[in-house]
């Protein structure tokens, strides 16, 4: 007894534990499978009872009283739903038909999950045949009847189809209805009298396809002939003219009841009545057609034809105009005039005509005569009343419009734009103020061929292209001939009006550039004034002058005459280059001159004084030339005696004593005429003799000249870089050289100089310490002179 409380309590624990697990929603659960089967099989004959079996395993955490909702579909359309607890439900069809053939799938959802099943083919083979029923089996010919098709076992929407089979073995489908249900009626009706068979069949559609079934059961049907079709006559004859009395009678000889007549023509029914009629009419013009007598049996209909034509006792009036191509100012005529008539039933005497003009009466005959003017115009008719013996008519012809034509003006000629410019082509615009149309122009241009233009609506123009004319003359040569009718002459109009009417421009000719003064006297300072003028072409002329090197134009001018001038006024070195100018006048044609080239010379005065320049400048050259000359010559002479006396001497070079040095600075300069002291050669004469050695880099050296008898003196001479080459030279041709210590430096001789120079002062005539002769070489030319100077300076043996 002690054990059971301890189970008692673990098992109210667990349930506790559930019911909390439940509170806060955490059970758990999942569809393990969902199955489908069909019973007996899958396929199975029309009629079988079949069983559809969907079942669902589902595993939980003991939840109680799961429910499960489960969905069953053929071909995805629902045809069974069901909640349960239960886990598996039952669809049976009992019995199978070819409707419920499809696929089929369950599917099953238990609180928020859901799984389906494997989809199940279901095939129910065979349907049932169909069955027919009609209400008549002797129907009339055309005569309506009920039939009736129907399977009242299958299923769905089943198509129903009437057929006619006759005894020929032919069949002929009759009707085919819209899917209703499994049965269809309708009514049918057969037009021929002859025994046939009626049947029906039915299709159904699946997924599948469509299926057909088997025939249904034949009905023979008599279709019977009806007897109703009416006799009809006119009465006196069916020879009917206008005016006379016609009788018809429309009847039908019948043994049955409720038969309707009636008496139509087109389509408008003349009278109804029942089994038999009578229409009396007077026959009027266009009472003829087809008279239609019908007899009506329910819905069943029968038709006689009978054509009737009323003949005319006289036709129609006819107005006819003459002439057709009226114009104003002509006469016209107007005739009235029957064509038909029947003697015997009307008298010619007794039509009486009348001529009308819009619906008012002009006169009592036959004919109008009257000249055509816009007054006259209108709408014209004629009326004829005849009379027969019992019936009077009034008859009116169809109606004529009278309108005359105007005749066409004189065309005048203009060019379109009113501008014609020479040698351009241009277009011709003739035209006429009045005139009827159509209207035709015909243009005879030079030796062209001569072109057409018809004009047939308002507001249209008759415009010519013309080819390009070069002189104004040419313009005579235009004409246009205009006309509207072929019975009527043609109207001229003559180019001769266009010189008068149209402003004729003729384009510039090529423009010609003429300077003053010319292009080759131009000269600074001057004025410059620069003429294009062009021989022809119709002011106003535009002239436009340009620079060569310039982008914008120099001037612009427009005149009335055939030339424009542009100045330029204190020419300049900067105007020098081509020019050029370009006319054009309202013929927009821009020509272009030939370029002018102008160099600007410089001034007169600024020519004079380079005139002066130059000539100085070609006097100081001449100076400089003979100053060269001279001075050539001059050192020719010194180097020739030089030269002279080395050779008849060989004179070696000596240096000076102390003592003489101290004897000539006693001696009184100038005794031979000129200072025995010279100044250095000037820097040009140095440069003739290629020297440029300074005297500060190289020391002069000084060599004694011997003494005259009479007066020695002692002659110091400065020997440079050109001297000494010179000496090198006459050393060369035979002179020794003289030791080095034979000769005196120069700063030596200063020394000397300034030491004695108290003892050899005699006042102004000091000789002066850097000043010496320089001897420089001399050509062969002036030997003679050199010559007599060696004579004078010979030295004592």
């Amino acid at each position: 007894m002690e054990p059971r409380p301890p189970k008692l309590l673990l098992l109210l624990l667990t349930r506790l534990l559930y019911l909390w697990q439940c509170a806060r929603g955490q059970s758990s659960y999942t569809i393990d499978n969902v199955g489908l089967t069909i019973q007996p099989s899958n396929t199975v004959v029309s009629g079988t009872p079949v069983t559809l079996r969907c079942q669902v395993s589902v595993s939980h955490d003991n939840i109680p009283h799961l429910t499960h909702t489960f969905l069953l579909t053929q071909d995805d359309i629902l045809v069974h739903s069901s909640t349960t607890t239960e886990d598996s439900v039952l669809y049976e069809l009992n019995p199978a038909r070819a409707a419920d053939s499809g696929s089929y799938e369950c599917r099953v959802t238990v609180k928020g999950k859901s799984r389906a099943s494997f989809s199940q083919k279901l095939d129910v083979t065979g349907l049932q045949t169909p069955i027919l029923h009609l209400n008549k089996t002797r129907p009339y010919e055309g005569e309506e009847f009920t039939a009736s098709c129907s399977a009242p076992e299958e299923k769905g929407s089943l198509i129903f189809r009437f057929y006619q089979r006759l005894r020929s073995g032919q069949s002929e489908r009759l009707k085919q209805l819209a899917a209703t249900g499994n049965s269809s009626e309708t009514t049918l009706h057969l037009r021929v009298a002859r025994d046939s068979l009626l049947y029906c069949d039915y299709e159904i559609n699946l997924v599948s396809g469509a299926r057909r079934s088997n025939q249904s059961n034949e009905i023979q049907v008599v279709v019977q002939a009806l007897y109703i079709s009416p006799t009809v006559n006119v009465l006196p004859s069916s020879d009917v003219y206008e005016g006379d009395v016609v009788e018809v009678v429309c009847k039908v000889v019948s043994e049955l009841k409720n038969i309707e007549v009636f008496l139509t023509r087109d389509r408008r029914i003349l009278k109804q009545a029942s089994v038999s009629l009578v229409y009396r009419f007077t026959a009027q013009e266009g009472d003829y057609g087809e008279l239609v007598c019908k007899a009506e049996w329910g819905n069943v209909q029968k038709e006689t034809y009978l054509p009737i034509t009323v003949k005319e006792l006289f036709s129609k009036p006819t107005l006819t105009l003459e002439p057709m191509d009226l114009f104003e100012g002509d006469r016209f005529k107007l005739t009235c005039s029957v064509s038909v008539y029947v003697p015997e039933k009307i008298n010619n005497e007794s039509m009486i005509f009348s001529i009308y003009k819009d619906n008012v009466k002009l006169t009592n005959g036959e004919t109008f005569i009257s000249v055509a003017h816009p007054k006259k115009n209108g709408n014209y008719s004629c009326k004829v009343q005849a009379a027969s013996h019992n019936h009077s008519f009034v008859k009116e012809s169809q109606t004529v419009v009278v309108k005359a034509k105007v005749p066409v003006s004189v065309p005048k000629l203009s060019v379109l734009g009113g501008t014609l410019v020479l040698g351009k082509p241009f277009q011709l615009l003739c035209q006429s103020d009045s005139g009827t149309l159509p209207v035709v122009y015909t243009l005879n241009f030079l030796q062209q061929q001569p072109e057409q233009r018809e004009i047939s609506k308002p507001g249209e123009r008759a415009i010519f292209n013309c080819t390009a004319i070069h002189k104004q003359a040419d313009l005579s040569d235009i004409i246009c001939h205009v006309n509207n009718s072929k019975q009527r002459p043609v109207v001229v109009g003559l180019g001769q009006q266009l010189l008068r009417a149209t402003n004729i421009i003729e384009p510039v000719y090529a423009p010609i550039l003429i300077m003053r003064p010319s292009a080759e006297d131009v000269s600074e300072g001057q004025d410059l004034t620069l003429i294009c003028s062009v021989q022809r072409g119709t002011p106003p002329v535009t002239f436009t002058w340009y620079h060569t090197e310039r982008e914008a134009a120099l001037d612009s001018q427009s005149s009335n005459k055939l030339a424009g001038s542009h100045r330029i006024n204190n020419v300049k070195g900067e105007h020098r280059g081509g020019y050029y100018c370009e006319s054009t006048n309202p013929a927009n044609e821009t020509k272009r001159s030939q370029t002018v080239t102008i160099g600007v010379k410089l001034a007169g005065w600024k020519q004079g004084l380079i005139a002066v320049f130059c000539l100085l400048l070609v006097l100081a050259v001449i100076l400089v030339i003979v100053f060269r000359k001279r001075l050539l010559q001059f050192k020719r002479r010194r180097t020739a005696e030089l030269s002279v006396k080395s050779a008849g001497t060989k004179v070696e070079r000596l240096s000076l004593t102390q003592a003489e040095v101290n004897e000539a600075a006693n001696v009184t300069p100038g005794i031979m005429g000129k200072s025995v002291w010279s100044e250095h050669v000037s820097g040009s004469e140095s440069d003739d003799q290629n020297s440029v050695t300074s005297p500060e880099k190289q020391e002069p050296r000084y060599t004694e000249v011997p003494p005259r008898p009479e007066n020695p003196t002692i002659v110091l001479v400065e020997f440079g870089p050109e001297t000494m080459n010179s000496e090198v030279r006459n050393s060369k041709q035979g002179v020794p050289e003289q030791p080095d210590g034979e000769s005196v430096e120069y700063a030596q001789l200063n020394h000397d100089h300034g030491h004695h120079g108290d003892q050899g002062n005699h006042g102004d005539n000091r000789i002066k310490d850097e000043h010496t002769v320089k001897i420089d070489n001399s050509d062969d030319n002036n030997t003679a002179d050199h010559e007599e100077s060696a004579k004078d300076q010979t030295p004592d043996s």
